[in-house]
């Protein structure tokens, strides 16, 4: 038989799956390949590339973030959260207008600090609110997102999804849909609709100096990592060390077992429901340390990329849920080397989660829920 021969029957003998991956593998060595070359010829900025992946892994970190309670939502109480986009705005307007009071006394009415300034005149440049200079006004801001939003989202679970709890997957979904609507108007009629900064500039940098030019991680850079990577630290401590997170992975696994051996149930949805909204608000308020702004809807707007990184990861897992967010901001911004900016990053988001599902449909992670 000939060599022409031999490959063919190779070929024949492949599954649609091993096809796929090698269509991929290729599509990936080539923009490698691309990018390599490149950066040798100088058509890409090495600094700019660099600045692309410290970038893509600040955003990733936030998504990742807010992507463990919309897993962990799913993967106890089996639907998914429409409204968790919505927790991330809420938590975030919650800490802001404690940081802004904190900053602020004295400076303008308490009403107007409390509501993030929605009238022009006293802002995030006037206030100088940055961490170097107002720390703790951005810690205790930072606390009151995640415990303020872990106490809303109970409040919430207690009158719009415990009474609709029996009823299934699908009346839960739309439920979520409705309390995603109304989160959102009741911000707008609350905060106003107002796009406005919330920091300070000037602030301190590590700056590294690369061939081309220099990549600098600030002072509001290293305080997203540093609160990101504790918080999903203590996740994961909290689920593989406590009573609380053993009878998670339990439920997660067998809710009618759990029931049996004496699990409190309604405990543990309790818990997950604070812990996913805490954490959900901790996302957004680090969103907007990070970014430098406000609005009424970016949490809205990140709840794609937010599915994206569960899906990515495999539904259910919070590893997953971490690692997927990371894949989908650094390859976001990374795509910016080849792509313009804007809906075209999103679209690559969602790309890279449909090859990766079409190879391996349960995700990254998947089988691995809650853990």
């Amino acid at each position: 038989m000939s060599t022409v021969d031999t490959v063919i029957d190779r070929g024949r003998g492949m599954t649609t799956e091993q096809l796929l991956l090698l269509v991929v593998g290729l599509g990936a060595f080539l923009l490698v390949g691309d990018l390599i070359i490149g950066i040798l010829n100088g058509t890409y900025s090495i600094s700019r590339v660099a600045r692309y992946v410290v970038e893509g892994t600040l955003y990733g970190l936030i998504i990742g973030l807010a992507g463990i309670g919309l897993s962990m939502t799913y993967s106890i109480l089996n639907f998914a959260n429409f409204a968790h986009g919505d927790y991330v705005t809420s938590g975030a307007f919650f800490g802001w207008g404690v940081t802004y009071l904190i900053a602020g006394w004295g400076a303008a009415s308490f009403g107007h600090l409390a509501l993030v300034a929605p009238q022009r005149g006293v802002g995030g440049s006037h206030l100088e609110i940055a961490i170097t200079s107002t720390p703790f006004a951005i810690m205790a801001g930072l606390l009151v997102a995640g415990v303020g939003t872990a106490l809303f989202v109970y409040l919430i679970d207690r009158i719009a999804y415990k009474p609709m709890r029996g009823s299934g997957g699908i009346p839960l979904l739309i439920t979520s849909i409705g309390v995603a609507f109304a989160l959102r108007y009741l911000i707008v009629f609350v905060f106003s609709n107002r796009t406005r900064g919330t920091t300070t500039g000037g602030l301190p940098s590590f700056d590294l100096l690369l061939v081309d030019g220099w990549v600098s991680v600030d002072a509001h850079d290293a305080t997203l990592i540093i609160a990101a990577v504790a918080l999903m630290i203590g996740v994961h401590l909290m689920l593989q060390r406590t009573k609380l997170g053993k009878a998670m992975r339990a439920m997660s696994d067998n809710r009618d077992l759990a029931l049996v051996t004496g699990i409190p149930t309604e405990q543990i949805i309790r818990w997950t429901w604070m812990i996913g909204g805490g954490l959900a608000g901790s996302a957004g308020y680090l969103m907007v340390l990070w970014t430098g702004t406000i609005d009424w809807q970016f949490g809205w707007l990140l709840l794609l990329l937010i599915f994206a990184a569960v899906i990515l990861g495999g539904i259910g897992s919070i590893y997953g849920a971490i690692f997927g967010g990371l894949i989908i901001g650094i390859s976001m911004h990374l795509s910016m080397v080849w792509l313009p900016g804007g809906d075209f990053t999103t679209i690559t988001a969602f790309l890279i989660m449909i090859l990766v599902l079409m190879i391996k449909p349960a995700g990254l992670f998947g089988g691995k829920t809650t853990a």
